[in-house]
């Protein structure tokens, strides 16, 4: 593996009301990667505050995520979401295959929570293409497509980390091999 510390990041998922511009989380999911080379996770729904627009929950997003609106209403608050992602997180780089999603729903769980860390959200593909060889590359990405994002939060931040995973042990075994 080259250059990033594999206990330094973390894949970040969240899952949101819709894909509109006043869309607002309703999940959140962190994984990461322990001493142990073992796949943990943070995830909580999150109870909407009366400023995010009902008009941006879409039946069909509760549809796709499985979540429906009135689960929401019994979720933890912002303020106990983002203090616990901010806990777990860590100072750790939070890892996204959808940074520009991620970073608006961040904002948003972080503004209504008024919560001013800052968190840095970097490209899942990026930073996997220079953190691996090619063999380990191929061997991470088929991990992926075979297992298939359920669209929540928690499993599809675990299903990153788990195919990171997988690519660090492949990346081992070439390494035994030559």
């Amino acid at each position: 593996m080259l250059g990033i510390p594999l206990l330094s990041v973390a894949f970040l998922d969240f899952e949101a009301s819709s894909l509109d511009p006043d869309s607002w989380p309703i999940e959140v999911g962190l994984s990461w990667i322990d001493h142990n080379l073992e796949v943990q996770t943070y995830h909580s729904l999150i109870k909407p505050v009366p400023e995010w627009s009902e008009h941006a929950w879409l039946p069909a997003s509760a549809a796709v995520h499985n979540i429906p609106r009135r689960a929401l209403d019994e979720a933890p608050d912002v303020t106990e979401v983002a203090e616990g992602l901010l806990k777990v997180l860590g100072g750790r780089i939070a890892l996204s295959d959808a940074p520009p999603f991620e970073r608006h729903w961040l904002d948003r769980l972080f503004t209504a929570a008024s919560v001013t860390d800052q968190v840095t959200i970097e490209d899942f593909d990026a930073i996997t293409l220079g953190a691996f060889s090619s063999h380990a590359l191929d061997y991470l990405y088929e991990q992926l497509d075979l297992r298939k994002a359920p669209h929540r939060a928690g499993p599809d931040s675990a299903r990153c980390a788990t195919a990171w995973l997988a690519g660090l042990r492949s990346e081992e075994k070439q390494l035994w091999n030559c």
